[in-house]
């Protein structure tokens, strides 16, 4: 018997994701020669050869099995020590659960917690995955327009009018990616009594906490709002470990235990080896040595980027206290859109930034620039920038 063959379908809730602009730009750069990208949310340092020791060692010491679906106890007991130590916050390890990076951490919060009928609110500009995971999710999304005016921090007042009986999550991201802004404890708190008053859970993810400057600190939101906040948090940056795909979720105990039922089908464990490094990336003194170095190179990098950008013609930017990136604002009397201003950034500079309507409509008007390549790229990146934009 012969068959028809079938006509190959998708299914309709992948054509809802877009594809992220942010690679189509990398993509466009790659075909051309001689280019420096300033778009890479990356580190540029290689990941402390204590915890790639670690690593080593765990493999030859046998750590090749699976471990329980939420992480080895002793890696999620290591996390709730370094919040109590550097925060001063107790977090029970069984309400941890170790996660392939941050974007599972963050996936398994919007596919456990909202469903068609509920409302997310989602900072605009944000990072790119929120959206697409609340689509995936089927809820209702709702923009928080983050303001030059107010730093870029939500503000209070605006969150409470946008709140309704619909509203289920509301989604941080302090440092922030984009704009590098942090959050003060004041809005910390305010933002925590709403999720109280209101019994909306708070999204905190939190990667960039140990980029700091000028005196700024940090605020893990479960410390202000234990019962409502779900923190997503990952070893990715503070330690270079992007390709290492290793990051926690802390979350109540409501909730954590439908987060592991879902973990458990989509990757269920993450590498052994790798949770045994994540512990003496935690716990060794020489791995935090590294954070330091890479934090003050960060430092200088942002002081050199902040005064090239002075000099140079159409971008005024935005003064960042976390991550690191610059958020730049694109003179409007050259009318250009940001995603027509990188590419003829790309085009006449070969210089790769990142437009800003890719983090939301609010970005409209910006750009992203990363500073986390080296000293010498940066001064020619910007030396490229001045005499390119000297033309228009």
């Amino acid at each position: 018997m012969r068959y028809k063959k079938r006509k190959y379908f998708m299914a309709g809730r992948i054509n809802l994701i877009q594809r992220s602009k942010i690679r189509e730009l990398f993509e466009k750069a790659r075909k051309m020669e001689n280019v420096i990208s300033l778009g890479i949310g990356e580190p540029d340092f290689d990941t402390p050869e204590v915890i790639k020791d670690a690593a080593k060692r765990a493999l030859d010491e046998g750590y090749t099995h699976y471990t329980p679906n939420a992480g080895i106890p002793e890696f999620r007991e290591a996390i709730a020590e370094y919040y109590r130590d550097f925060y001063k916050v107790d977090v029970d390890p069984n309400s941890i659960i170790v996660t392939a990076g941050a974007y599972e951490a963050t996936y398994l919060a919007f596919e456990s917690l909202l469903e068609q009928g509920d409302d997310v609110i989602i900072p605009d500009p944000a990072f790119v995955c929120y959206v697409e995971d609340a689509k995936i999710a089927e809820a209702g999304i709702l923009r928080i327009p983050l303001r030059e005016e107010n730093e870029f921090r939500i503000d209070p007042d605006e969150l409470v009018e946008m709140v309704t009986k619909r509203t289920r999550m509301l989604v941080m991201n302090y440092p922030n990616n984009p704009t590098g802004a942090t959050i003060d404890k004041r809005t910390a708190k305010a933002i925590a009594d709403i999720a109280e008053d209101y019994n909306i859970y708070i999204l905190s993810d939190e990667p960039y906490e140990h980029f700091l400057y000028e005196g700024a600190k940090h605020h893990p939101m479960i410390k202000y709002a234990p019962d409502n906040t779900i923190l997503a948090n990952s070893f990715s940056k503070t330690f270079a470990m992007t390709g290492w795909r290793l990051g926690f979720a802390i979350a109540p105990p409501q909730v954590i235990k439908d987060m592991i039922k879902l973990h458990a089908y989509i990757v269920g464990n993450v590498t052994s080896f790798i949770q045994i490094a994540g512990i003496t990336a935690l716990r060794d003194k020489r791995s935090w040595d590294a954070l330091k170095v890479m934090r003050e190179t960060y430092a200088e990098r942002r002081k050199l980027v902040l005064k090239g950008l002075k000099a140079i013609p159409h971008i005024e930017a935005f003064r960042p206290k976390g991550a690191f990136y610059i958020w730049a604002k694109i003179n409007p009397e050259l009318d250009m859109s940001s995603e027509d201003f990188a590419n003829w950034l790309l085009d006449n500079a070969g210089v790769v930034v990142i437009p800003g309507t890719a983090f939301g409509k609010q970005g409209e008007g910006w750009i992203r620039i990363s500073y986390a390549t080296k000293k010498e790229q940066l001064i020619e990146a910007m030396d490229r920038m001045e005499k390119a934009l000297e033309t228009l």
